[in-house]
C-alpha cells in the first residue's frame, strides 16, 4: 500500500456500461467545428498568410542555397502582391506571370520576385502552395543560372500533372 494522500471514485454499477468512442461523441455539426488557424492572432507564433506566404519562399529559396551555394547567394528573393503593368497583361489576354527574374547588374544583385495574389490563385487548395511556390521559385532561379527547372532542383513540378 503506498504512503501518502489517494483519491477512489465510484461511480456505480459494474463498469461495463456502453461508452462511445471520443469522435463518435464530438461531431462536427451544420459547420460549427473549428475555423481558421490554430494559434489565435495574439500569440507569438501566429503568422499571417503574408507572412507564411513568405516563409515558404525563404523556404524555397534556403533550399536553393544549399544546392547552389555561392551561385545564387548573392540574388535576392522577393515577394510583391502582384506584378506591375497587371491591367496591362490581363488586358491583351495575358495571363497574369506568377514569378518574375531581373539580372544582375553592377552595383545591384539578381532578383527573383514571387507575386502572391496571382500564386494564391494558381492553387487550387492551400496545400498545394508551397509546392507552387517552390515550382515558382525553381523557374526563376533557373533563368538565373540559364539552366532547365529539372537541373536546378530535382524534385521541381512533382506536383503537376
Amino acid at each position: 500500500m503506498e504512503n501518502g494522500p489517494s483519491l477512489t471514485v465510484s461511480l456505480g454499477g459494474d463498469g461495463g456500461g456502453w461508452r462511445r468512442p471520443f469522435p463518435v461523441r464530438r461531431r462536427n455539426r451544420r459547420g460549427r467545428g473549428l475555423r481558421g488557424d490554430l494559434l489565435p492572432a495574439h500569440l507569438p507564433g501566429h503568422l499571417t498568410r503574408p507572412e507564411q506566404f513568405e516563409q515558404w519562399v525563404s523556404e524555397s529559396a534556403e533550399r536553393l542555397e544549399y544546392f547552389w551555394g555561392e551561385r545564387i547567394e548573392a540574388a535576392q528573393f522577393v515577394v510583391e502582391d502582384i506584378p506591375p503593368h497587371l491591367e496591362e497583361l490581363l488586358a491583351r489576354g495575358q495571363a497574369a506571370p506568377l514569378g518574375s527574374f531581373t539580372p544582375a547588374v553592377p552595383g545591384r544583385p539578381a532578383v527573383v520576385t514571387v507575386f502572391r495574389h496571382p500564386v494564391q490563385m494558381a492553387a487550387r487548395l492551400r496545400a498545394e502552395l508551397p509546392e507552387i511556390i517552390h515550382d515558382v521559385v525553381v523557374e526563376q532561379t533557373a533563368q538565373l543560372l540559364n539552366m532547365a527547372p529539372e537541373a536546378v532542383d530535382p524534385g521541381y513540378g512533382r506536383t503537376r500533372p
